[in-house]
């Protein structure tokens, strides 16, 4: 996938400062617990992180790039539509974890 706002007649789109613009990954809803057990998505969760998927960080954002996978509680963000495409902003901060290839052999990527 392109950078959201860098094609066509369209004005690009420059994340500022410590923001990051992510995409939510989501399945089909349903779930399936270690033991099996499927998980319907209507199945009300307690406080639970979710991961996301970079698309564009801003210029002061130090510790993850485009493609990298974050984790985040889903009540700390701010939604966005870009040409019909949903996506959150978050700031560096708010960011639990990272995981990403190009992390070190043995790093958690985490940073808290």
């Amino acid at each position: 996938m392109t950078e959201p706002g860098t094609d066509g007649d369209k004005l690009p789109i420059k994340m500022l400062n410590d923001r990051i613009l992510v995409e939510i990954d989501r399945g089909d809803g349903e779930r399936k617990s270690t033991g099996g057990i499927l998980i319907p998505a209507t199945a009300q969760m307690g406080k639970r992180l979710a991961w996301a998927r970079v698309v564009a960080t801003g210029a002061n954002v130090r510790n993850m790039e485009i493609g990298d996978r974050v984790l985040f509680n889903p009540e700390d963000r701010y939604e966005v539509e870009v040409r019909g495409d949903e996506y959150i902003i978050l700031r560096e901060r708010d960011i639990h974890a990272v995981a990403s290839e190009r992390l070190e052999e043995g790093s958690t990527g985490l940073y808290l």
